[in-house]
């Protein structure tokens, strides 16, 4: 378990590596395929049930993007094999384009950032319950007892907790810390769905109200859609998928498709379980980030906190490398282009400032962010590229050059084009709903 946790990260976090020989088995690559996928996106699926009309709507939903979901990834898996390239954003320049590659790398970087938004909105939002549940346990005051002091506040927390530990992660151009703890938002996401059903089962009544607040017409429709972007973030795992699929023994293209019906069933599982007891604990009621709606001093969800916590401040600084990586190799290239050498101190200089600037901006966003659905919802709408987009742009590129009957060549383009439909409907219909929110608020 150990060495897939190793090989899980190094496999998220490096370049091509063509020197590398496959050694991946099938257990492995389902593993680091639900290590992937599984993390902070589960804390927001109860919401999403209660916003999508109740359990029904939102399952169908999940279901039908389910096919999308596993048809991107073979689609990827197809694309690796063909252009022999081992990262998502090489596949995608060298079956499509240098220009599409370049839009890849872009919102690859853009994607990475705004999940390093949620996840500080995550630990302000756990920093706040744990803050409550231990000035009531040294005080023996009620929550609506705690005095307001700037010390106390959850972002200044976050700030110092920015400064202290994750700053220091994350400026060196290697993340030591990883391989010790590659398995804890997997550990995290299995121990909350455990405790959400275990939680709903111990509850004295069930009176809370789980009707949809709009049984028909436009509005009904428009929360149906509204899960899409949550579903999108929880299942997405098809960055990693390409790093994954280049390094398994058994590269054939049928064992790759069992490979993701297995790992995106497992996902399916877990976060339809979660969401469905979530929402039937709590429903109307049930907040954005589903253990701010438990009591701060519930042990068993302050145990779900620190896994949370944890696993969000070790992973973080892996994910700024990722995007990192993107701009410091572009700051790179222009200044070998200009100076015809790159020296150490350019180097470590320009990984120093873009490490400040990507954490202080997350941090002021996640600061004045009061929901964590909102920014799903932007996650959810850069991640139908991903998902939706350049999969299918990929197969319907691929259908060009390939050497297939015509009738499959139709087939297949066909359904290219449909999912770079869809995948541009979730984009526009997330960014307009983003954009209404925000002009609401302010």
């Amino acid at each position: 378990m150990e060495e897939l946790a190793r090989e899980s990260i190094s496999l998220l976090a490096r370049s091509a590596s063509h020197a590398d020989p496959p050694r991946l088995g099938s257990f492995g690559a389902v593993f680091i395929m639900l290590k992937s996928a599984l993390g902070a996106g589960l804390l927001n699926f109860p919401w999403a049930f209660q916003k999508a009309g109740g359990v029904n709507t939102a399952v169908a939903v999940e279901m039908v993007s389910l096919v999308f979901l596993i048809s991107g990834l073979v689609i990827l898996g197809y694309a690796s094999s063909v252009s022999r390239q081992k990262t998502y954003q090489d596949v995608v320049s060298e079956v499509c384009g240098r220009a599409v590659g370049q839009l890849c790398e872009i919102c690859f970087c853009f994607n990475l950032f705004m999940i390093c938004v949620a996840f500080l909105v995550v630990v302000q939002d756990q920093l706040e319950k744990l803050c409550i549940s231990l000035y009531e346990t040294v005080t023996g005051s009620s929550e609506g007892e705690i005095p307001y002091h700037w010390y106390t506040d959850q972002r200044f927390a976050l700030f110092v907790m920015c400064l202290v530990i994750i700053l220091p992660l994350s400026i060196p151009k290697e993340i030591g810390i990883q391989k010790y703890t590659s398995v804890l938002g997997t550990l995290a996401a299995t121990y909350l769905c455990v405790a959400v059903i275990v939680k709903y089962y111990l509850m004295e009544s069930h009176t809370v109200i789980i009707t949809p607040e709009h049984s028909q017409g436009v509005s009904s429709w428009a929360s149906m859609f509204s899960v899409v972007p949550t579903i999108c973030f929880g299942f997405q795992c098809h960055e990693a998928c390409i790093a994954i699929y280049s390094s398994m023994e058994n590269q054939k293209l049928s064992h790759w498709v069992v490979i993701s019906v297995v790992s995106m069933f497992f996902c399916l599982l877990i976060y339809t379980l979660t969401g469905v007891y979530g929402f039937m604990t709590f429903g109307r009621a049930v907040a954005s980030d589903i253990l701010m709606s438990y009591p701060g001093n519930d042990v068993v969800m302050i145990i779900s906190r620190l896994l949370f916590g944890i696993s969000i401040i070790t992973i973080y600084p892996i994910i700024l490398l990722l995007g990192r990586s993107v701009i410091l190799n572009l700051m790179l290239r222009i200044q070998r282009r200009r100076r015809g050498i790159v020296t150490h101190s350019f180097e470590s200089r320009c990984r120093v400032i873009l490490t400040v600037i990507w954490i202080t901006i997350t941090l002021l966003i996640a600061m004045y962010v009061p929901d964590m659905g909102e920014v799903i919802g932007v996650i959810g709408g850069i991640s139908a590229f991903f998902i939706f987009i350049f999969p299918g742009l990929c197969l319907v590129f691929i259908m060009q050059t390939e050497t297939v009957t015509p009738r499959i060549r139709v087939i297949l383009t066909v359904w290219g084009v449909i999912t770079i439909v869809v995948g541009a409907f979730i984009f526009g219909q997330s960014t307009t709903i983003a954009i209404m929110e925000l002009f609401y608020k302010f």
